[in-house]
């Protein structure tokens, strides 16, 4: 799985719809892993937790509603995007979608290109490095589309991996990531790499970051891991 791709999962018991969803997801540049039921979505969504999860009401064993209110109260879940989708066009079964904390809510049928759109807007707003934004600490300053970073207006060369873990160390200023949850990320969720590895190339970004001056800014939290800012 390429680390750098934004991960959709989608939840959809329909295996035509299913597919038509995963193949344009595909198209659009994101890595998909698929559910046909509401049980089965559970399980995928806490062993690999995604970027954004795409999920239809209705579904067999555990509804939609169900899924979107579990995933909301799960510690490690309930910041994920989660869009629903509905044959039911009634305002408030919208509404109920919303209150059990769906994110966004498109009506069957829907055109592809204005879900691909809303996908993006989510993705902008948890994962904006995935979908070519910018980002900014203080005078540290990541352009994601043109793949450059500076610091006080100085431009910093620095390698794939380094880029990646700056980039989500910027997608979550001031929080503490783990070494588990910066492998996920920047690695890839599928792919074996010792977590000794991450301070290693730790050491390089902060090394890069520093190179015309300036403080670190990177905090290594004892037991924990490491923030920015």
């Amino acid at each position: 799985m390429s680390a750098s791709k934004p991960t959709i999962l989608l939840v959809e018991d329909e295996p035509a719809q299913r597919a038509v969803l995963a193949y344009n997801l595909k198209s659009e540049g994101f890595e998909v892993i698929e559910a046909e039921d509401g049980e089965e979505a559970l399980v995928m969504a806490q062993e690999s937790v995604p970027d954004l999860v795409l999920l239809d009401w209705m579904l067999p064993h555990v509804s939609g509603l169900e899924v979107c209110r579990r995933l909301k109260s799960g510690k490690a879940t309930r910041a994920l995007p989660v869009i629903m989708l509905s044959a039911r066009s009634e305002e408030l079964d919208k509404v109920r979608g919303l209150e059990t904390g769906a994110d966004d809510y498109m009506v069957k049928p829907y055109s592809v290109a204005e879900l691909m759109a809303r996908v993006r807007k989510e993705l902008r707003r948890t994962r904006p490095a995935s979908v070519g934004e910018e980002l900014v600490f203080d005078d540290i300053v990541l352009d994601a589309a043109s793949h450059r970073v500076s610091r006080a207006q100085s431009e910093i060369k620095l390698g794939p991996t380094e880029f990646r873990l700056l980039a989500a160390f910027l997608e979550n200023q001031g929080r503490v990531l783990s070494r588990e949850q910066l492998l996920d990320r920047v690695w890839g969720r599928d792919i074996y790499v010792d977590t000794r590895t991450v301070d290693v190339h730790i050491g390089r970004l902060r090394k890069a970051l520093m190179q015309h001056g300036g403080d670190d800014p990177l905090r290594t939290v004892r037991g924990a891991g490491y923030a920015l800012g």
